[in-house]
């Protein structure tokens, strides 16, 4: 047995079933030679008077030494176990989530799957999109897809296990086919009545922000007849569900022109009006004070940029990118506009992002009201033990 012994007083965080552990922690590993260095072994956690405190996968090259499986000490780790989980991940969002086909069915340590995360696209005839950013869940991974397969019903399995995180745990970057057949080069999903092309193979994230669902569904209900600015749009989520709103123009920037065009498509695929609908490849920095500079004002503006600090080590830069974007969106708001801004750098806590909100607001000489605290919509869940699982954070402003 893999065993791994903490330093005293080290236990604290896993009594608060806290599930990483750091090599900090740690005061020994002990077992058999080929198991002790192997990626994903599975190790049992001990105080250092001996106490049993979980199950964990250990990952020998990262700076999370070992994600916890189960504070259980009657739980074993098998494969009876990721049957069990898989099948309460799906049963989950089966009552939580409504009026779409695109759906988050495993995120993370919230399913207790330290590392994994499952996107499920187009139902039984779609594709279940996989990342797998951890060593202990890569250990599993073929009885993770078998269960996957057989609670959703849908054969094809996509792994677009490509993020850096994945270079961290010591995990070469893989995507390709885990079963049935390749994706095409975009696969249309229907949300709130809208739907969207999805590049699985080549697009951000698994390729869709589904975690956005439930805040575009908002710019919605408040998009009639308003000027819309959407920054670092995309494929246009947010221009989709402002047009469907009724929006009056809408003005799509990014710098990617492949995203571009799937937005424009996008328009296509539902038959909203393309005169309403511009789609700028710049900027977005740059292209906010030009539109300051021209005296442009927009009724509603969503700023929505790309995770601007990866560590800690990157918060004060990370603020400082915050604190611009959000100063010239409240300048260039009209008054009685609406700015819906967010953050999704896990290492931006909420209450800073607020504050960092707040400072652009007094810059800019605005005395803006939060109407609402935005975050992740139902299928992405947050242990109260896990708050490292509240990513993304937002705010819906409005200016006097």
């Amino acid at each position: 047995m893999l065993t791994i012994t903490l330093k005293p007083g080290k236990e604290k965080s896993l009594l608060r079933r806290h599930p990483w552990i750091f090599p900090t922690a740690i005061d020994r590993i002990e077992g058999r030679p080929d198991e002790k260095n192997k990626p994903g072994a599975t190790a049992v956690v001990q105080s250092a008077s001996g106490q049993f405190l979980a199950r964990a996968a250990v990952s020998p090259k990262s700076q999370i030494r070992a994600r916890v499986w189960t504070f259980n000490e009657n739980e074993p780790i098998d494969h009876a176990l990721i049957k069990r989980r898989v099948k309460q991940a799906f049963a989950y969002r089966a009552a939580a989530v409504r009026e779409t086909d695109a759906i988050r069915v495993v995120f993370g340590e919230a399913d207790g799957f330290p590392g994994l995360v499952v996107d499920w696209y187009a139902g039984k005839a779609g594709f279940l999109v996989c990342q797998f950013q951890s060593a202990g869940v890569e250990a599993w991974k073929v009885p993770i897809v078998q269960a996957l397969i057989a609670e959703s019903g849908c054969p094809n399995v996509y792994e677009r296990s490509d993020a850096s995180v994945r270079e961290r745990e010591g995990l070469p970057l893989v995507t390709g086919v885990l079963a049935g057949d390749e994706p095409g080069p975009e696969t249309p999903v229907t949300e709130n009545g809208v739907r969207y092309a999805v590049d699985i193979k080549t697009g951000h994230k698994t390729g869709f922000y589904i975690d956005q669902r439930d805040n575009r569904r908002l710019v919605m209900e408040h998009a009639a007849g308003r000027d819309v600015l959407n920054c670092f749009c995309y494929t246009g989520g947010f221009s989709l569900a402002a047009l469907k709103g009724g929006a009056k123009s809408v003005i799509s920037i990014d710098s990617s022109g492949e995203a571009l065009a799937i937005g424009k498509r996008n328009v296509e695929l539902n038959g909203f009006d393309a005169t309403r609908a511009e789609w700028w490849d710049a900027d977005v920095f740059k292209t906010l004070r030009t539109l300051r500079e021209q005296g442009k004002s927009f009724d509603l503006i969503v700023l929505d940029p790309p995770k601007f600090a990866n560590s800690p080590d990157h918060v004060d830069r990370a603020a400082r990118a915050y604190k611009d974007i959000n100063l010239l969106g409240f300048q260039l708001l009209r008054p009685g506009g609406l700015l819906f801004t967010y953050s999704c750098s896990g290492a931006i806590s909420a209450d800073l992002f607020q504050k960092i909100v707040a400072g652009a607001a007094n810059d800019a000489k605005v005395d803006a009201r939060i109407l609402r605290r935005l975050s992740a919509g139902a299928d992405h869940p947050m242990t109260t033990s896990f708050p490292e699982g509240e990513y993304l954070k937002g705010l819906m402003l409005h200016k006097p």
